[in-house]
């Protein structure tokens, strides 16, 4: 009798918890589509995801000034394509995280040649003058192909390597589930790795 109870108690409590998301949803939704008919009411938006961007903003960049710069590009974007995005249940969070990964990519490329990323080869602080000056060269190069990965792929590599994000954190600004980042992540090394032995030069 106990275990019906608890599975009873179980049964209600999964119920209202869909109830309150379905909430949740239709509430987003009909701010989604006034903010679409008049701009203005894009600010109950703005304000509502605001901090949740700005955070994520500054876990990656590190720094309140472009953090800020960050956040205000992707709000601004987010109004301007307003009248061409489509509510199709997903949190409207999910697509403001894939326009902020999208503004931190292009503002990292920048830095990819002239402080490029060791983290997909391992340490290399313990490697002759040399052979550092080539190893790191052969990173950048590596980046570079990264940008010629398609995009999906890109963004999660970047994300993953470049903003040291969790699986479950680039799923979230993706917009995907972790099985489908883990895939992209797996299907760029592997693109990356068939493409690499081109940089190497010829003996």
């Amino acid at each position: 009798m106990q275990h019906i109870a608890v599975s009873s108690e179980q049964s209600v409590q999964s119920r209202r918890k869909a109830a309150g998301s379905e909430l949740v949803s239709a509430d987003e939704a009909l701010l989604v589509e006034r903010a679409q008919r008049d701009p203005r009411e894009f600010a109950v938006l703005y304000d509502r995801h605001f901090q949740q961007i700005y955070r994520f903003a500054y876990s990656r960049v590190r720094d309140q000034g472009i953090a800020e710069d960050v956040t205000s590009e992707v709000f601004m974007k987010a109004l301007v394509a307003m009248p061409r995005y489509r509510y199709d249940g997903r949190p409207f969070a999910a697509w403001l995280y894939r326009i902020a990964s999208n503004v931190i990519i292009d503002r990292s490329r920048v830095h990819w040649r002239s402080e490029p990323s060791e983290d997909v080869a391992g340490d290399v602080t313990n490697l002759p003058t040399e052979d550092l000056v080539l190893h790191r060269d052969e990173i950048s190069r590596i980046w570079g192909l990264v940008e010629g990965l398609p995009t999906e792929q890109r963004t999660a590599m970047v994300l993953r390597f470049k903003g040291e994000m969790r699986v479950r954190e680039i799923a979230t600004a993706m917009g995907k589930s972790n099985g489908s980042v883990k895939l992209l992540i797996h299907r760029a090394v592997g693109r990356l790795r068939a493409e690499a032995p081109a940089l190497r030069p010829a003996i």
